[in-house]
């Protein structure tokens, strides 16, 4: 029986086919078009690719996700091939996936939105979306259509994993499309026919031909560029733009390419350097890559037209063709003290104005936009941050600070050898070094010379200098004496519960360890309790609970606090956070005279007590929290203090921010200021609050301090200064030690502490903790001033200095 049935099997012919694996058809994403001749002979497109479409009426977002491919016959060894996804596919739109890249072939893919390496079979082969980026594992059709992650497979040619029976067959010059109407009946051989190749990128462009013609290039990169900031040939279009590729952006939302003409012209003022926007979409050409560009030259803003920075001139929505691969690039322009001019720059419109690099840095600058240029052995003067940058001087001589810094000391002082630095390394393959204010970027950092909205002009690194340590360490401040009072200003930059216990540990130890422990700390930016949630909290007992308790376990007393709630968002900051100036002060050193009644909404005032004592009318207690001067921004907090039976005075601050203001760099120079105004309106509300104390009593111990955020040469400082009744204490030290904040690689000073005439015998410090140094507690660093405040009497002053020396020798209490 058994023979029987054996022979009546090979008797009857057998053809094993694999069954057709059916999914459910995708309402949205779709695979659209599949193309793998892409560079192969007798092909006109370069390069494989894989379309994709959107059926549905939203738009889905592609991050995380990934095409893959698999050969037609796979073996047990095979594997999946992936391109990663970012971005988004429009309801109704195309993505282009640009793969492997061929040596034949004319014509360049549009702008891909997303790219890889995998090499795509001519005829045959199975192309998967997948949600996911992990490669798949399944190797038959019924496998990958049970697989939750494949949303959307196709099958061409001979194809054993497919949906249905497998598409058309491709060939060099065609490929295997769905249908006008993106039809997805989950059988592959239904839904694709076979045609000419049609990629279609996210902008709806499609291939162009950017052969040079008969008539040659359009334009050279020089001829764009022009001889001033706006580019004569802005919002044209031009055709076979020759250069080689210098460097290529393959990360962010503003990826492309910089190229470079290697047959410059003799003008100084035209860059020969320009780049090439290509949004999402990482850009298919390698640097050395000689090619002929076509697009519409723009001028770009960063951050916006608005915000009166430099435009950058660049070429939107191109096509290019290679022409040849392996070039040498053109030499690095050489930027260093003798290259930069001393001016920075002229004043006007400097778009309306001819370039003149010799004798302007902000010119000289525009000059090089996009062109290759480096740096050698220059001084860090900004610390590295977040966002992976830092600042670097080629003029190492200008306004140096004591730590290696660069002094923004005047409005005339901006600094013109401070440049950013930047890398476009990947970090898997070098890490950005984190750097210090005074450290060196040792050897040389090359790369394009670029323009953004975070600091102006900016070195886009391809060769990057390794950081040599200057050894510098956070500045730890002396003790105060047993007759000292010590009061500290620190911004604590925008404390809550939300934050990290980390961030409160740092603060505690700076307060502890760097500070010594003041008896008066004057904190600034404290958020209510719930921080940057818009909740109507306004209590910020938690935040400075859980600071002082930090403290304490930091080895420091348990200091007590005092502070007013403000009204719910209506001093300014971060929306919902509420912050907030308030004291901390120990108590077993200084005395808080507490007088009931204030709020967020009466104001402080000044009065004689029935001994003619002047006092404050609350304590703590807000200054004018109803004047205009303080809308949308913290209000003053004064308080009164006792130390060793002398009455002290002190007014902690936070001025509004210089949000608005037009940069250094603006196109527009000199560059407006506008936050000033209101700076100066509270700068006058307070200084008129000094004086009703002053008028009461002359002799008065007052202490104003906090971030002003403004410099001391400022109007709105020197409307606090200018009459004497108030001493900027910064201007006590020596000039190259006037900072204790860092922005754009200028040191400077927007955190202060001001004393009234009778204060004569302190000591005053900035401790630099925080603005020099990468790691950082806060973006500010705190202040301290150490004082034997006065007892209003001459001769008891005199009296009392008899007995300072033996006080201070009696061990701390």
């Amino acid at each position: 029986m058994a023979t029987a049935l054996a022979g009546a099997l090979a008797a009857t012919p057998v053809l094993f086919v694999p069954s057709a694996a059916v999914a459910a058809p995708s309402a949205d994403a779709v695979v659209a078009e599949v193309y793998g001749g892409g560079g192969n002979a007798g092909a006109t497109l370069n390069q494989d690719f894989v379309e994709l479409a959107n059926r549905g009426g939203t738009a889905l977002a592609l991050d995380g996700w990934s095409v893959q491919y698999l050969p037609a016959a796979p073996s047990p060894t095979s594997k999946w091939q992936a391109i990663a996804l970012t971005g988004s596919l429009a309801p109704n739109g195309r993505y282009l996936v640009a793969a492997a890249k061929g040596s034949g072939g004319t014509v360049p893919l549009p702008a891909p939105d997303a790219s890889g390496g995998f090499n795509m079979s001519g005829t045959a082969g199975t192309v998967a979306l997948v949600q996911g980026t992990t490669p798949l594992t399944c190797l038959t059709a019924a496998d990958c259509l049970a697989d939750a992650s494949v949303r959307d497979l196709v099958g061409y040619g001979t194809a054993v994993v497919r949906e249905g029976a497998p598409a058309p067959a491709t060939a060099n010059a065609t490929s295997a499309a769905r249908g006008a109407a993106l039809a997805d009946t989950d059988d592959n051989a239904a839904d694709f026919a076979a045609g000419a190749p049609t990629p279609l990128n996210s902008r709806g462009e499609g291939p162009v031909d950017p052969g040079p013609g008969p008539g040659g290039p359009s334009a050279r990169i020089h001829e764009i560029q022009g001889t001033g900031r706006v580019s004569p040939k802005n919002n044209t279009q031009v055709t076979a733009v020759p250069g080689v590729v210098t460097a290529i952006r393959a990360f962010g939302s503003a990826r492309g390419f910089w190229f470079q003409d290697t047959a410059p012209d003799a003008d100084p003022r035209t860059s020969e350097g320009l780049f090439v926007f290509t949004g999402s979409a990482t850009p298919q050409v390698a640097v050395g890559d000689l090619v002929a560009v076509d697009g519409k030259v723009t001028e770009f803003y960063p951050g916006s037209a608005s915000s009166n920075g430099q435009s950058m001139t660049q070429v939107t929505g191109a096509t290019w063709k290679v022409t040849s691969s392996g070039n040498a690039l053109p030499a690095a322009v050489v930027v260093d003290a003798a290259s930069v001019p001393d001016a920075y720059t002229a004043d006007g419109d400097l778009e309306a104005r001819p370039l003149e690099p010799t004798a302007y840095a902000l010119d000289f600058y525009e000059s090089l936009e996009g062109q290759r240029v480096q740096v050698s052995d220059t001084r860090i003067t900004g610390a590295t941050t977040e966002f992976n940058e830092l600042w670097a001087t080629v003029e190492p001589t200008q306004n140096p600070t004591a730590a290696g810094g660069t002094l923004y000391n005047s409005y005339a002082a901006q600094n013109g050898g401070r440049i950013k630095v930047t890398s476009l390394i990947p970090f898997a393959e070098r890490p950005f070094p984190k750097a210090n204010v005074g450290d060196t970027l040792s050897g040389v950092t090359a790369g394009p010379l670029n323009y953004d909205s975070f600091g102006g002009y900016v070195i886009a690194a391809t060769t990057l200098g390794t950081v040599t340590s200057a050894g510098r360490t956070p500045e730890v401040t002396r003790d105060q004496r047993n007759t000292e009072l010590a009061i500290a200003t620190y911004n604590v930059e925008n404390l809550s519960p939300v934050d990290a216990q980390a961030k409160f540990d740092r603060l505690a130890r700076g307060i502890v360890t760097n500070l010594s422990t003041p008896d008066i700390v004057a904190l600034e930016e404290i958020q209510d309790n719930t921080g940057p949630v818009n909740d109507g909290v306004v209590a910020a007992n938690q935040t400075l609970d859980k600071l002082v308790e930090a403290i304490v376990a930091a080895g420091g007393p348990r200091y007590e606090w005092r502070t007013i709630d403000p009204q719910d968002g209506k001093d300014g900051g971060q929306p919902g956070g509420n912050i907030r100036n308030a004291f901390l002060f120990d108590a077993k050193r200084v005395q808080f005279v507490d007088r009931a009644g204030g709020d967020a909404t009466t104001a402080v005032g000044v009065r004689k007590n029935w001994l003619g004592q002047t006092q404050l009318t609350l304590s703590p207690g807000r200054v004018a929290p109803a004047d205009e001067a303080w809308t949308s921004s913290r209000k003053p907090l004064a308080a009164e203090f006792k130390f060793r039976g002398r009455t002290v005075f002190v007014v902690a601050n936070h001025f509004a921010s210089k949000g608005g203001d037009q940069t250094l760099d603006s196109r527009t120079q000199p560059p407006v200021r506008s936050s000033e105004v209101q700076r100066i309106k509270q700068a006058q509300v307070l200084h008129g609050f000094v004086g009703e104390i002053l008028k009461a009593d002359p002799r008065a111990n007052i202490v104003v301090l906090g971030d002003l955020n403004d410099f001391a040469f400022s109007p709105s400082v020197q409307a606090l200064t200018g009459d004497g009744s108030l001493k900027a204490l910064v201007e006590t030290l020596p000039a190259n030690e006037q900072y204790g904040y860092v922005f754009n690689g200028n040191s400077q000073v927007l955190d202060h502490i001001l004393a009234s005439p009778r204060v004569t015998r302190f000591e005053y410090d900035i401790v630099h903790v925080n603005a020099e140094f990468a790691d950082q507690a806060s973006d500010h660093d705190p202040q301290v001033l150490r004082v034997r405040p006065s007892t209003g009497n001459d001769f008891l002053d005199t009296v009392d200095q008899w007995f300072e020396g033996w006080l201070d020798s009696l061990p701390a209490s």
